[in-house]
């Protein structure tokens, strides 16, 4: 892991294409702005924990009859 020291308005570039500036900083929380193309899907990790975590559940989930049966 990188660690890196920033200050307000200060950058990182990730790649050639990804630009994450520090916009502010108010006691223990930090607001960054990212720059990156729109293709690109950027998610909080604990959103993208979550909708994995989903997903594999959904993946292992057994289905039943009685389960297909109330789809109509």
């Amino acid at each position: 892991m990188l660690i890196l020291s920033r200050k307000k308005n200060e950058s990182i570039i990730i790649g050639e294409n990804i630009e994450i500036t520090v916009m502010a900083v108010d006691g223990g929380r930090v607001s960054l702005g990212i720059n990156a193309p729109k293709d690109m899907e950027i998610l909080r990790k604990e959103l993208y924990d979550q909708v994995k975590d989903e997903n594999i559940q959904a993946v292992n989930k057994q289905v039943t009859f009685d389960d297909l049966k109330d789809l109509f």
